[in-house]
């Protein structure tokens, strides 16, 4: 019956629909138009040059699972193996990226967090800060038409996490115009065709 079958894909179709092959990486706000939120988000995506506020909310999902982590493991007594081994390992990480300041050595500090703190270990905004760009957004460009690179891999993408012993390999590419590589291409297409014939 071919009502059969249309219930039956119908029901695969919802069935596949209900596992995720990957977890999400970011949360939407529950209240979508809150005038405060609204104006805050809009100040920090002009500030750091982010593309949309899904950027913003991808960090915010980061930073919500690290403070997350701590609050569990603060529940714990300190002398716990879970506590001692699990959150050695979280301030490791956070003091590898640069989140966390290498004398901010208790789970106290990574409930004291903020978004800024994340945003400013953004390759884009670390670009920026060491004078490759004259602003933020100019770091952005650089950073998608492959200009940079970190040690010896050139880096395209603006969100990438710089870690404190990679910030000093940061440089500009070798096959880019900034670096010493071969100058940009003219283009003829933008002349008009009456001063070519000249």
């Amino acid at each position: 019956c071919p009502c059969w079958h249309q219930g039956e894909t119908h029901s695969l179709r919802n069935s596949r629909d209900r596992y995720r092959s990957c977890s999400k990486t970011g949360r939407t706000p529950r209240r979508p138009f809150e005038k405060e939120r609204l104006s805050a988000e809009l100040k920090v995506c002009g500030e750091f040059g982010l593309r949309c506020k899904k950027e913003i909310w991808r960090v915010g999902l980061s930073l919500a699972k690290c403070r997350k982590v701590a609050r569990e493991l603060m529940t714990l007594p300190e002398d716990d193996p879970r506590r001692v081994f699990e959150g050695e390992a979280l301030l490791r990480r956070l003091h590898r990226v640069g989140v966390l300041a290498e004398d901010k050595n208790k789970l106290d500090f990574v409930l004291s967090l903020q978004l800024e703190d994340f945003l400013n270990r953004r390759l884009q905004t670390v670009v920026f800060k060491q004078g490759f760009a004259r602003s933020i957004h100019h770091a952005r460009t650089l950073i998608k038409q492959r200009h940079i690179v970190v040690g010896s891999q050139v880096v395209d993408v603006p969100s990438f996490m710089v870690r404190v012993d990679s910030q000093k390999n940061i440089a500009f590419a070798s096959t880019s115009p900034y670096g010493g590589g071969r100058p940009a291409a003219f283009s003829a297409r933008r002349v008009p065709p009456r001063l070519l014939t000249r």
